[in-house]
């Protein structure tokens, strides 16, 4: 019999948690080209793969753990933000200013100056956002964009001008040119209306996209976060993500949702589908990155949820659809008939249930559809009726309490305490039998592993612990971002658990996640994050 090959990484620590069920925790792990090769329940119980190029390890008092699942961010967005004017470390608007200000006195005279995206102005002091006036007087001489999120933005006058908009431009279908009581500009421009802009900004170049993939894939490592379902990569940067591959940049695995919200068309849906399947029969799909589907959305977020009752003190506005049902089951139908999968951004219950009809229509279309097809982002409002359809339909759901954390206030001002304690009901979906996976949704949300199992156990907001009837266990909440994680990915036999043959995909912690005090999780960190059976990050 041959001797099995040395071992390329070895970990000795307290407690190797396998989340295989019923397996008790093992003291030791061993990793050979990239792969889980062996465990063993004593300390030295692997000392006989030690060889001459073998690193050995030693974490007495740590735990291990698989690599997390992010499965709802956005990596493109965080690689463009990395660089911004750190405004998510104001606490004011002076300070605010302050730093857009600091940054235009060392950029040249007409550059675009732009902020990172992953603050909310409620954690201000004056809890709103910056005007187009104040924008100017940090800079007239430089166009200024400051984005919240994804579909948030406010800009001063040069960037206005420059993006064409004036008192006269209409805003796109799904979009918002906001205007104060006066009729006159905001700056603000809100869903769709983010398009204008969007094309006029100067395109970085190839370098500096990767270099900011670097960054932002690196800070997702730092947190124990190990591969990422990003659900917003524009079609065109598949080849960015694929050059920062290649340049060895990534350091998490991407499985990549391509965005659809321009897609409204039968014709531009083919389109996108075309330029997918030529990406894909490049042979650039591997398990790096992976092409995972598209995305849509059926209604806004926190200020333009679609809901059934009214939103607080606006009796005649319940929020948007942003599609037609019929013509968004045209769009879904397309994309899965060509054998792609769809995931669907639902955040109020009216858009839930709109979304849970057009999915049940494609079911019926397309009997024998492969589990996991149909995925509803967010699903935030469920209600006990939708979640049992969705549960009946098969649906899985991607939920993000890091999303809840950073804006329940400013959905507090929008639906009431009530409703928005109702957000992420996951106690609930959990026993009713749902397939549920937890990510963080940021910008809107810090990404981190700790973080959302402490968020998810606790139900600490900003506003306070809303919701706390909602909670769920440690166990399950780092099963949402390892076990069901694969499960929704379809990649169950390579990921999600530690055993032998399974991706090297791990993480090393100083305090054992499952029983140190709760409190303790917010903060925790891991000292070493492995993909691939390479260290992505080490502390």
């Amino acid at each position: 019999m041959t001797d099995p090959a040395p071992a390329d990484l070895l970990i000795r620590a307290a407690a190797v948690h396998t989340l295989v069920p019923g397996e008790p925790p093992r003291r030791a792990v061993a990793v050979t080209g990239g792969r889980i090769t062996a465990l063993a329940a004593a300390p030295d119980g692997l000392d006989a793969l030690i060889g001459p190029a073998t690193e050995v390890a030693d974490a007495p008092d740590s735990t291990v753990l698989p690599a997390f699942d992010d499965t709802h961010t956005h990596l493109v967005l965080a690689g463009h933000s990395v660089h911004g004017v750190p405004v998510h470390r104001a606490r004011d608007l002076a300070g605010f200013l302050g730093l857009i200000r600091e940054r235009a006195a060392r950029t040249p005279a007409g550059q675009w100056v732009h902020t990172t995206v992953n603050w909310q102005e409620v954690l201000l002091a004056e809890q709103r956002m910056p005007t187009t006036g104040e924008l100017d007087d940090a800079t007239a001489e430089h166009p200024v964009l400051v984005r919240r999120g994804a579909y948030n933005m406010v800009l001063n006058s040069a960037a206005l001008r420059l993006a064409g908009i004036t008192a006269a431009t209409e805003a796109p279908p799904g979009g918002v040119i906001e205007r104060d009581e006066h009729g006159r500009l905001t700056g603000r421009l809100v869903n769709r209306a983010v398009e204008l802009v969007e094309r006029v900004l100067p395109r970085p170049t190839l370098a500096e996209r990767i270099e900011g993939l670097r960054a932002a894939s690196a800070g997702y490592a730092a947190t124990g976060i190990g591969t990422v379902r990003d659900c917003l990569v524009p079609v065109e940067d598949l080849d960015v993500l694929d050059a920062a591959r290649a340049g060895g940049a990534l350091a998490v695995r991407v499985r990549a949702l391509v965005s659809g919200f321009a897609a409204r068309t039968p014709e531009q849906v083919d389109a996108l589908l075309d330029r997918m399947d030529d990406w894909r029969a490049d042979g650039r799909d591997d398990d790096r990155l992976r092409l995972w589907g598209v995305k849509f959305g059926i209604d806004g977020g926190f200020e333009a949820g679609a809901v059934e009752e009214p939103y607080q003190g606006q009796p005649c506005y319940h929020g948007r659809l942003l599609w037609e049902p019929a013509e968004l089951l045209a769009a879904v139908d397309r994309v899965v008939e060509r054998g792609r999968r769809v995931g669907v951004h639902a955040w109020g219950d009216r858009g839930l249930r709109v979304l849970l009809d057009v999915f049940e229509q494609v079911l019926e279309r397309r009997p024998g559809l492969p589990p996991g097809t149909l995925v509803v982002e967010h699903g935030g409002l469920a209600r006990p009726e939708q979640r049992a359809r969705a549960v009946a339909l098969g649906i899985p759901v991607t939920v993000q309490h890091p999303l809840l954390h950073d804006g329940a206030l400013t959905q507090q001002r929008a639906w009431g305490e009530e409703r928005t304690a109702a957000l992420f009901p996951l106690r609930e979906w959990l026993d009713e039998g749902a397939l549920i996976t937890g990510g963080s949704d940021f910008p809107v949300g810090p990404y981190g592993a700790m973080v959302s199992v402490w968020g998810m156990t606790t139900r600490g907001t900003t506003a306070g612990v809303v919701g706390p009837e909602h909670a769920i266990g440690r166990a399950e909440a780092i099963a949402l971002h390892t076990v069901n994680a694969a499960r929704l990915t379809g990649e169950s036999a390579v990921r999600g658990r530690l055993r032998p043959g399974s991706f090297a995909d791990l993480t090393v912690w100083p305090r054992d996640p499952l029983d140190c005090p709760v409190d303790a999780l917010r903060e925790l960190m891991p000292t070493r994050t492995v993909v691939d059976g390479r260290t992505t990050h080490r502390s």
